[in-house]
């Protein structure tokens, strides 16, 4: 059987994914599940950041942990697509490493707070820009107060600036509930939206 050139419709484009949201809502650990899965060819993109390495984080892994001297010197090669501080540490994307994996055909995956979000937009308005949040405020608190890696007072700003991040959530293509015990779930629904996306009549063609 010939192929007529009618049918040859079907040509999906490497995404770019930015999964956002307030501090508390489990970007990182919505990730950890994608990648474990290891259901489609994705790139999760490594921040870089100068704060403290946490217990049972990994260096090159969950983040890039390097000095504020190596930070401010990527900040004048100009090699990231984006930095922000964020509570006090500076934290970035290396621009190359998303370049990179685009050209791979790879679909890239980046977890940024709501302000970076913003900023990846603006440099490509074909992200994809996917909010993630929790059922309520309640259960918010309640994860930032199990991390018990802040302070009440830092706890307190983090409340106060998850509110206000929600007022933006409206900026995003998709919103996605991570509720608790329902992990699997929210991993579905992101990766439910990622694969029609790669259905589009009309692909999203991100540039850098």
């Amino acid at each position: 059987m010939t192929h007529t050139s009618e049918f040859d419709i079907y040509h999906p484009e490497p995404l770019l994914i930015v999964v956002s949201g307030p501090s508390g809502v489990g970007k990182d650990t919505v990730l950890h599940l994608m990648e474990e899965r290891g259901d489609q060819p994705f790139h999760f993109v490594v921040t870089a950041t100068t704060r403290p390495i946490r217990e049972g984080e990994v260096h090159a892994k969950d983040y890039f942990f390097i000095s504020n001297d190596e930070f401010a010197k990527m900040i004048e090669d100009d090699e990231l697509l984006e930095y922000a501080i964020v509570y006090n540490d500076y934290k970035g994307i290396p621009k190359q490493q998303v370049r990179d994996a685009l050209a791979s055909g790879k679909d890239v995956i980046m977890r940024l707070d709501v302000q970076g979000a913003a900023t990846v937009k603006k440099m490509a308005p074909e992200a994809i820009l996917i909010f993630l949040t929790t059922k309520d405020e309640e259960e918010l608190v309640n994860r930032l107060r199990a991390r018990k890696t802040e302070t009440a007072e830092g706890l307190n700003l983090r409340i106060a600036t998850a509110r206000q991040e929600l007022k933006r959530a409206t900026e995003f293509d998709y919103v996605v509930i991570n509720q608790d015990d329902e992990l699997n779930e929210a991993v579905d629904t992101i990766q439910a939206i990622i694969h029609a996306e790669h259905h589009r009549t009309h692909p999203r063609k991100v540039s850098l």
